[in-house]
């Protein structure tokens, strides 16, 4: 199989400001709005919500089935300027907009009163061939009738997302063949995604509550034919960002702060005991090892001035972990991250609906706000002066926990009310400070909306399973917190049950969508706790996805785990930083799979800078041994060839 994107496939993504369809509707009466789309005209019910398109090759295609929601009737149609049209149903409090967006179809509600409603309805009718397009992580491609989803160990029927939360990208598709759509939910805040099964294929169904006091009573949905390519609707919501200016640049980032371009070709680690002395690090650079960053967390021990400046003199850039989410009472605090000054805890907890603190993380402490932080910052400066302090030492990168996920609060503190947008407001200026500030940020498991206030992220790039934290909780299997130098929460190596090794990490499901639409935007690495040597047995499909998608394998690091490992890192970073230094900040490109299997596949970086193609299998394929990558420069005469399994420890 092979499939290139075309249509409103990366083309579009790469050229968003060419000329969008025609954007007047073609038709608006009774209950049915017709609109012209890219490939063909979009046409609405409005007496139930149901989307279908006709494509210019003359293919009818269900977009939505009717709202899962009663509507009551609808009001008249009626239309606007600038090719929008607009009715309403009364009985549910709605306000409908339609309108044609770059080539989509884009209909907003606005809501008078709280309500909700489940739309829309995705996936009904898709043929056994068809799959699911989901950011989870870096990307998921689900066959639709994939018994595994639909009922094993992966099982996705029953369950639901929180788009705004539990998503990297606002955005989910489906794909048959030469076909395909996109649904992006730019209000994600609010809004859910539940899987059904539907004659053993998966439905989707999107669901947003409009609620006045989380300020989430507008809801927009866009939806786009697609040339059926599985990263298409990536390319979509990049082409989106771009049009609105909210598409973040690495070269701009560059331009702002020359260190920034240090994270090209740099691996990524942490390091304890021996590894974060001067000494350690000077280990690391005797290897070969030309790029890294370096981060240490703040617990007894932290990196010294003699460590930073060996860190800055190998080339590497080095940080502290700090968070600006968890208080503590200073009296019995278990990390000098949830320690502040004066009253900050209790005062700044974000409170519940019933005026209690809302427990921190682990169930540790209390979660601070936002909101209280940003109305003292001017003139009290805590998060400034915290900044200052963690970086004395002279580092000039910063690891920011939890403040680019999903994670976000509703506020019902009297003293420093707040909703989930704000919330996300509070922490997109406060990341902003730091950036303008010199330091090279990074957070966990950004999402899209953090893209231009970051340089890195690590999580993105992990498609969790929820199997993964039951896992991490089983101290006996995963490890804890001990001991101090080598917590074997890091360092413990642990095989993962199968079901959730293919939930995480199977090829065959896997797609760059968060690097489709953002991998010239920042780096993105996986969960700082799923270093490379955590999971052996997943060693080599980690790296080869890592070469694959362009993007940094991450460590943990002390004296033992260099001298065990170091050799093979090493091996590893060199392969990889040519690549990453050429094409780090190119757009991906196009995302082939050239084996009907899955097993073989192929991404292009920039056009084509850089050129990579993986064999997840056991056979060797075109010349391409099983366990094996391919990855050719556009000045190279051959391609460069890694088999990791090869290298050893």
């Amino acid at each position: 199989m092979s499939i290139k994107i075309t249509a409103l496939g990366l083309a579009l993504a790469l050229a968003a400001g060419s000329a969008p369809a025609a954007a007047a509707p073609e038709r608006a009466s009774g209950t049915r709005v017709e609109l012209a789309v890219r490939g063909g005209t979009a046409v609405v019910d409005t007496a139930t919500l149901a989307v279908r398109a006709r494509t210019r090759g003359g293919h009818d295609r269900l977009l939505s089935a009717a709202a899962a929601t009663p509507l009551g009737a609808p009001g008249p149609v009626r239309r606007l300027n600038g090719g929008r049209v607009r009715w309403s149903y009364p009985e549910r409090g709605l306000d409908v907009t339609a309108r044609a967006d770059h080539g989509r179809l884009a209909l907003s509600f606005a809501a008078r009163r709280d309500t909700t409603l489940r739309w829309p309805v995705t996936g009904v009718g898709a043929p056994a061939a068809a799959s699911l397009q989901l950011p989870r992580g870096e990307g998921l491609d689900i066959p639709v009738a994939d018994p595994f989803w639909t009922s094993g160990d992966g099982r996705l029927a029953g369950t639901s997302v929180d788009v705004g939360a539990d998503l990297t990208l606002p955005l989910w598709g489906y794909s048959a063949g030469r076909h395909g759509v996109s649904y992006l939910t730019p209000t994600d805040i609010g809004t859910s995604l539940a899987f059904t099964k539907d004659r053993g294929r998966l439905r989707t169904t999107a669901r947003h509550a409009f609620r006045r006091a989380d300020g989430t009573r507008a809801y927009t949905v866009t939806l786009a034919l697609t040339d059926g390519n599985p990263v298409a609707p990536a390319a979509d919501y990049r082409a989106y960002l771009a049009e609105r200016g909210r598409l973040g640049s690495l070269r701009a980032k560059f331009r702002q702060n020359p260190a920034v371009r240090k994270l090209l070709g740099a691996f990524h680690a942490y390091l304890w005991g021996e590894a974060r002395t001067a000494a350690g690090v000077r280990r690391l650079r005797a290897l070969g090892v030309d790029r890294m960053w370096l981060g240490y967390d703040a617990g007894p021990g932290p990196m010294d001035e003699k460590a930073v400046a060996a860190a800055k003199d190998a080339g590497y850039l080095v940080g502290p972990y700090d968070t600006f989410a968890n208080g503590q009472d200073p009296k019995t605090a278990d990390s000098p991250t949830s320690v502040w000054p004066g009253r900050i805890y209790p005062d700044f907890c974000v409170r519940d609906a019933d005026g209690t603190p809302h427990t921190g993380f682990g169930g540790r402490g209390c979660y601070l706000s936002s909101a209280a932080f940003e109305r003292a910052e001017p003139a009290r400066h805590y998060l400034a002066d915290r900044t200052r302090a963690m970086v004395r030492n002279g580092a000039d990168s910063y690891f920011l926990d939890v403040d680019a996920t999903g994670e976000l609060f509703r506020d019902h503190s009297a003293d420093h009310p707040m909703t989930k947008a704000q919330d996300r407001a509070h922490r997109l200026a406060r990341m902003r400070r730091i950036t303008a500030s010199g330091l090279v940020l990074g957070s966990e498991t950004a999402q899209a909306w953090a893209n231009r206030a970051l340089a890195f992220d690590h999580g993105s790039a992990t498609p969790v399973a929820d199997g993964l934290w039951t896992l991490q909780k089983d101290r006996e299997e995963w490890g804890g917190y001990y001991p101090e130098n080598a917590p074997k929460a890091f360092f413990k190596p642990v095989r993962l049950p199968a079901g959730l090794s293919t939930a995480m990490y199977a090829p065959r499901y896997r797609v760059p969508l968060y690097g489709t639409a953002l991998h010239d935007a920042t780096v993105s690495a996986e969960r700082w706790e799923l270093s490379y040597e955590k999971l052996p047995a997943e060693k080599t499909r980690r790296a080869l996805l890592a070469m694959l998608y362009d993007r940094p394998l991450n460590y943990v690091l002390d004296g033992p785990a260099l001298t065990r490992h170091g050799k093979e890192l090493a091996a590893l970073q060199r392969y990889f930083a040519p690549l990453h230094q050429a094409a780090g900040a190119e757009p991906l490109t196009s995302f082939r799979w050239l084996t009907g299997d899955r097993a073989v596949q192929r991404t292009v970086f920039g056009d084509g800078t850089l050129t990579v193609t993986a064999n997840f299998g056991t056979k060797a394929r075109a010349g391409l041994p099983g366990g094996c990558v391919d990855a050719k420069l556009r000045t190279d005469d051959r391609p460069r060839r890694l088999c990791p399994a090869d290298l050893g420890s």
